[in-house]
């Protein structure tokens, strides 16, 4: 059973029968004598994606989570409504609606792996692999004389999504994304 010490960002809870996923938390100790010290979080619902603030009094117990996570394979989307997915243990194939993934969209590509996201039974999302390689299909010309440091421009990628990267980046250059800030590493 998981207790408020254990809660780092990232960590997937059960609460009400809901499952979460804590994206921040915090930790308030009052300073008046015998006051509990109470852990802010602020978590975001798996399945409706909306997020909450929930404050925890030190030492509190949850129940544990009925998570289970599989590796499976992004195959193909009808029509850019729904994706489609094998579980790369018993080939089955599951669909998932853009509403329930629509922030790992702009990384998938045909053929990836990821990780599905199943509670009591039911897949309610996905997990990325933290970077991926992805070739870029549109980007400006870098302009010479644009030396200042840090200098940028917007890339379009493969997959639809855009990141900013610097100028010497071309058309055609495959590159490693940080999949959770979408943010350029380096070419591949």
């Amino acid at each position: 059973m998981p207790t408020t010490s254990d809660f780092k960002k990232g960590l997937r809870i059960e609460l009400e029968g809901e499952p979460f996923v804590i994206v921040d938390v915090t930790t308030q100790t009052p300073s008046a004598r015998g006051a509990a010290t109470l852990v802010k979080t602020r978590l975001r619902n798996l399945k409706t994606k909306q997020l909450i603030n929930k404050t925890f009094k030190s030492g509190e117990r949850l129940k544990d989570p009925d998570f289970e996570v599989k590796p499976c394979q992004y195959i193909y989307d009808e029509g850019g409504d729904t994706y489609y997915f094998m579980d790369e243990e018993n080939y089955e194939q599951f669909p998932l609606k853009h509403n329930d993934i629509e922030s790992e969209v702009g990384f998938l590509k045909e053929g990836a792996s990821v990780r599905a996201v199943f509670f009591s039974g039911q897949c309610i999302g996905i997990e990325l692999p933290n970077t991926v390689v992805l070739e870029v299909t549109e980007c400006d010309p870098g302009v010479k004389g644009d030396t200042v440091t840090n200098v940028t421009k917007t890339a379009k990628l493969e997959t639809g999504s855009e990141v900013q990267v610097p100028l010497f980046v071309e058309t055609g250059d495959k590159l490693i994304i940080d999949t959770r800030d979408n943010r350029y590493i380096k070419r591949a």
